[in-house]
């Protein structure tokens, strides 16, 4: 039996290493792969390199039986189907029984955004303190640029141009691109470099972002701080980083109606993931007319 394991941790050293996703996804594929790995044991496959057609089949149906959604399966058997690229390209499989086996067609959940008014509230934070200065240039940089938790993480000093007000960002799969930074997130940031060095003892730290000891605050810690900042600015809701670059796609689209533009800004790779925010854009014009259209409104 040609053991599995290895076979998994080189495909995860390969997702990491040389197309440098996050820790997040290659976090979501050894999950997903475990799954695969169970299949095996208990289907008794002798050599997981040379599965058959008809097993793929068989775990893809097992997948339907664990109550999983269908954006689990469907990432399951994406990660089945790259894992299998992955060893034909080595020369450990010489086929890839997952080419061919549809996924599930569930409803696309849209992204959770905050409206205008909440965005402008959360932002509106009268700093006091070294790390308040630093927490509202974090927020303002969300909301500015629509940025991932992951790339303000990675963010350094050196990556923004104050003058040009623009960042640099090293987004997915390695891919860089640069990224508009408005005004206010640019007078934020300005506050929060003249109090930067108070915190930082290592002058080598390239942080942008760092903690109260001085080193590169963490994307755990950048999410509390979201988290903290909604509560304290009175919104009736929770709210994490991603709802931020959410709200910026949905805002831009919906005033510029551009979405090759959003979808240069997001950094994403298929026009279609940002169509999302078409459907944020229509629901929101629906509400508009439902509201305020003769033949729409509802006798009192």
């Amino acid at each position: 039996m040609t053991p599995v394991q290895p076979l998994i941790d080189r495909f995860l050293d390969h997702l990491k290493f040389e197309r440098r996703v996050s820790d997040h996804t290659v976090s979501a594929y050894r999950i997903d792969l475990l799954r695969l790995q169970e299949f095996a044991v208990q289907r008794k496959i002798q050599n997981i390199a040379r599965l058959a057609p008809p097993q793929a089949r068989l775990f893809a149906a097992g997948l339907r039986h664990l109550n999983l959604s269908s954006r689990s399966i469907a990432r399951t058997l994406s990660a089945a189907r790259s894992f299998y690229k992955f060893l034909i390209r080595e020369g450990e499989g010489k086929t890839n029984p997952f080419e061919g086996i549809s996924t599930p067609r569930g409803e696309r959940k849209l992204p959770r955004t905050l409206n205008i008014e909440q965005a402008a509230q959360l932002v509106m934070i009268t700093p006091d303190s070294d790390l308040t200065f630093r927490d509202r240039a974090i927020l303002e940089l969300l909301y500015s640029s629509g940025l991932r938790l992951s790339e303000i993480e990675r963010s350094n000093v050196d990556d923004i141009d104050l003058a040009d007000k623009t960042i640099t960002i090293l987004g997915k799969g390695g891919k860089t691109r640069i990224v508009p930074v408005g005004r206010h997130a640019i007078t934020a940031i300005k506050s929060w470099l003249q109090r930067r060095q108070t915190l930082v003892s290592n002058i080598e730290e390239k942080a942008l972002f760092v903690s109260r000891s001085g080193n590169r605050l963490g994307a755990r810690a950048i999410q509390k701080r979201v988290e903290c900042w909604a509560r304290r600015q009175g919104l009736d809701r929770s709210v994490h980083p991603h709802m931020l670059r959410h709200s910026f796609a949905s805002h831009l689209l919906e005033s510029s109606s551009d979405l090759r533009a959003v979808q240069e800004l997001l950094g994403h790779s298929d026009i279609s993931t940002t169509q999302v925010y078409t459907h944020l854009d229509f629901q929101h014009l629906a509400k508009v007319y439902d509201k305020a259209h003769p033949r729409a409104r509802r006798r009192k």
